[in-house]
């Protein structure tokens, strides 16, 4: 009798377990994709992916077991015997044995180029010691002939002390090569001596607009160039060839997907005193050579200077938003300040070890207004840099004029990086619908860390988020 009764039990309990479970089996659970199950072409697989946890970011079926790809597009997901369905000849099998698979990332504020190149010079990302700097520099310097520039970048001095490099660090060993290299963010550049004088910098070089020349007590140059003084040393390297640029952009996708990196948005090879002129060969050159010849592997979504609007405005009005769905073109960049690294940053109170240093505001402000003012007008989407808490409030300033004058619309305006905000100014974003740009990289120096906080408090929707 007992024997019966549990019997009884577990019948029930099964089929309970199965109706409940019946619409998990059922392919049109897995919706919008079951409706491709619908279409009359037949469509087979290239690829189909079992035995992963798949999260889709689709609320009706967060997770799924299988996936199925034809012609580089999502088929089908969810259970393997839907997926299966779509299999046929050739199809490769793919099993990832619990493994996770996630959408691809976006990176928002990338210089793609620009890293490329770097990945083919001397390449300074993440060294930590002196020593170890003047190594490789000795290094690129047996292989380059006399004459030749040397060249690379990424270098950050907080990561090995704070102490900033000069041109006597490498002068005894580059007594035959000028010397260019770039610090991490791009906003200063070290050089020793040979380049300075190619450069025609001596004590008596006045500093820029929106730039400096940073000088030993006694007013010597000491090899670091800032913002727009940069151009002193860079009009003077030779431009690097197209293949060159070409094969940067195909080194730039490689690492990108490797870290599941599937789209950018590219600022192009624009910094405070280098020619926009740049960004525009890379398109020319690069970009729809590149796209033409069916080579592009990541996705881009690319700015332009925004000096050049009207140009870019041009491009658009004649040829729309996306040259394909590899290239997308997105809008204009302009500069308020330079960064912190760099001491031009723009702030309200003087930096710390220099008193007289509240930083660079590295565009005329009429000069910027106007720009952003007839961008806006013609309907552009506008991202400035701004990375101190005075340059931050110039800029949502800028904003509320601009919408003001040229009235609200989704516009999608941009504060590239938004890196430290005075008390009060990040609900502004909110408020204004102003986008902040963030790079997450820009945090995890300690001593930025306090003040980015609050940068939690931006509300949801206008937070754009970056690892670069």
């Amino acid at each position: 009798m007992n024997f019966l009764i549990l019997v009884s039990a577990s019948i029930s309990l099964f089929l309970a377990i199965l109706i409940a479970s019946l619409h998990l089996l059922h392919p049109t659970y897995f919706l919008p994709w079951n409706k491709l199950q619908n279409s009359s072409i037949e469509l087979v697989a290239d690829l189909i992916i079992k035995n992963g946890v798949i999260y889709t970011s689709d609320e009706s079926l967060p997770f799924a077991q299988s996936m199925a790809v034809a012609n580089g597009r999502v088929l089908r997901i969810g259970n393997h015997s839907f997926v299966q369905e779509v299999a046929g000849y050739g199809t490769q099998v793919l099993d990832l044995e619990g493994k996770v698979v996630v959408p691809g990332f976006i990176d928002s504020h990338v210089h793609f180029i620009s890293g490329g190149l770097q990945m083919m010079q001397v390449q300074l990302r993440g060294v930590n010691e002196k020593e170890e700097v003047i190594r490789k520099i000795k290094d690129a310097v047996q292989s380059t002939k006399p004459g030749s520039w040397i060249l690379g970048g990424g270098w950050n001095n907080d990561q090995w002390g704070g102490d900033l490099p000069t041109a006597y660090w490498i002068d005894d060993i580059t007594p035959n090569n000028p010397v260019w290299l770039s610090r991490m963010d791009g906003h200063m550049g070290w050089a020793n001596s040979v380049a300075l004088s190619l450069a025609g910098i001596t004590n008596l070089t006045n500093n820029p607009r929106g730039g400096t020349i940073m000088r030993t007590a006694d007013g010597e140059p000491t090899g670091l160039l800032i913002d727009s003084a940069m151009t002193l040393v860079v009009s003077q390297i030779p431009e690097r060839s197209i293949d060159d640029r070409r094969e940067a952009l195909q080194r730039a996708s490689n690492l990108a997907l490797t870290k599941g990196v599937t789209t950018v948005v590219d600022m192009g090879r624009y910094f405070p005193g280098v020619s926009s002129d740049l960004s525009w060969e890379d398109f020319t050159d690069v970009y729809l050579w590149t796209n033409a010849m069916s080579k592009m592997k990541v996705r881009v979504c690319l700015f332009f200077p925004m000096e050049t609007w009207k140009r870019f405005a041009d491009l658009v009005n004649k040829m729309g938003h996306a040259l394909s769905q590899w290239v997308y073109f997105g809008g204009v960049k302009a500069f308020a300040d330079g960064s912190l690294g760099s001491g031009s940053a723009l702030f309200y109170e003087p930096f710390q070890d220099e008193p007289d240093n509240y930083g660079l505001q590295v565009t005329e402000p009429d000069v910027l207004l106007n720009m952003t003012l007839e961008s806006d007008l013609s309907g552009l989407q506008v991202a400035i840099h701004a990375i101190g808490d005075r340059a931050n409030d110039l800029i949502l300033d800028l904003h509320s004029s601009i919408a003001s004058t040229n009235g609200m619309r989704d516009r999608r305006f941009r504060i590239e990086h938004a890196q430290h905000l005075a008390p009060g100014t990040p609900s502004r974003f909110g408020k204004e619908g102003v986008i902040a740009s963030v790079q997450i990289t820009y945090w995890m120096t300690p001593i930025l860390l306090v003040k980015s906080l609050a940068m939690i408090e931006l509300k949801e929707n206008h937070i754009c988020l970056s690892h670069s």
